[in-house]
């Protein structure tokens, strides 16, 4: 059984992960302090994996501490997810995230290859791009991100890439990220924001349940079918199986010890068809309105996944529809939980 450190693996992202590495036969050591998580998350993974989740709370920019966690825990790969990913807080406080997400990457990859850890999955992002010249992008387009958390990440991209010329034993992938949506069918574990959503899914949930104002649909009259901008939503649990299928192929990449992947389903649908997708599925009224389009937001983005496909053998499974249902059932039942006994607490 391999042992893979997962920073920020009690998150959204990280939890489902943690899930499917333990289905797969790895054992996963948590590394997360909590400042975007619940501890709560914990017991729920073990009552879902019915195994004992081992956990350090801890921030992973601590060299030292990371250090101790992977001698004491035999680690031999890792995956990292331990970032800071809100768009419009990078505007506004552009240090914080490259302080964070950056410095703390090369903190990170110092600890790995100073205990000779050589299998690195990094959690990157589709923001890479920025605004590129066609809708269905692939590994090949040049990058030019359009926020400090896009750079954030492209240079963390840079950096392994050039770590792993340096270092021929290390084995680095970057997985780009399109709208990670859904939650786990257990209703064990889903999205649970502790701040202010900034994706659709959950602002639509949050409308729903009246936590949140009526949506804004920015603009509905872009050159679409309907009117309104296109992307590519992706369940979460196909997401985190993405990160096992790196794991497993590490050792059989082809073209050198550093590769690039899309991860995404390469189906676009429109925030209309969502909204509609969540009613129709869920049968609840999304309450939206109609505004203005919004300054920075892009026509038409989603994924050409043939790479990942192709040299991983990975592709989503899931639909849109089962990421509305899983979503919704997350939030009618254990989100609407923790919120009651975390403010019980307080």
């Amino acid at each position: 059984m391999k042992n893979v450190l997962v920073t920020g693996g009690a998150g959204f992202i990280g939890s489902h992960t943690v899930v499917e590495l333990i289905d797969a036969g790895y054992k996963p050591v948590i590394v997360d302090d909590f400042r975007n998580s619940s501890r709560s998350v914990i017991k729920r993974l073990e009552r879902l994996t019915s195994k004992k989740v081992v956990f350090y709370d801890q921030d992973y920019r601590n060299q030292k501490l990371l250090e101790n966690v992977i001698k004491k825990e035999n680690i031999d790969s890792v995956i990292h997810f331990a970032a800071y990913k809100i768009v419009a807080e990078s505007i506004a406080e552009p240090l914080k995230y490259y302080e964070n997400n950056v410095s703390g990457f090369v903190t990170l990859l110092e600890a790995l290859l100073k205990n000779k850890v050589y299998n690195l999955v990094f959690s990157s992002s589709a923001a890479v791009y920025g605004d590129p010249p066609i809708v269905s992008v692939n590994e090949d387009l040049p990058c030019a991100p359009a926020s400090p958390y896009g750079w954030s990440k492209y240079m963390d991209e840079l950096i392994l890439r050039d770590a792993c010329s340096s270092e021929p034993k290390l084995m680095g992938t970057a997985l780009r990220y399109f709208n990670a949506v859904g939650a786990h069918s257990s209703v064990q574990i889903g999205e649970f924001p502790k701040s202010k959503p900034q994706n659709l899914l959950p602002i639509i949930v949050q409308a729903c349940t009246g936590q949140g104002s009526p949506l804004t649909i920015f603009g509905s009259d872009y050159p679409t079918p309907d009117g309104t901008c296109v992307r590519d939503y992706i369940h979460v649990v196909d997401l985190a199986k993405s990160h096992v299928a790196a794991l497993q192929n590490s050792n059989s990449l082809k073209g050198g010890n550093y590769r690039v992947y899309n991860v995404g389903t390469g189906k676009p649908t429109s925030v209309m068809e969502l909204i509609k997708t969540f009613e129709r599925v869920n049968r609840v009224k999304v309450p939206y309105r109609l505004g203005a389009r919004r300054p920075g937001d892009l026509v038409a983005f989603y994924a050409s996944p043939a790479k990942i496909k192709k040299e991983l053998g990975w592709e989503a499974s899931k639909t849109v529809e089962d990421s509305v249902a899983n979503a919704w059932h997350w939030q009618e039942t254990m989100a609407k939980e923790i919120i009651r006994k975390e403010s019980t607490a307080q």
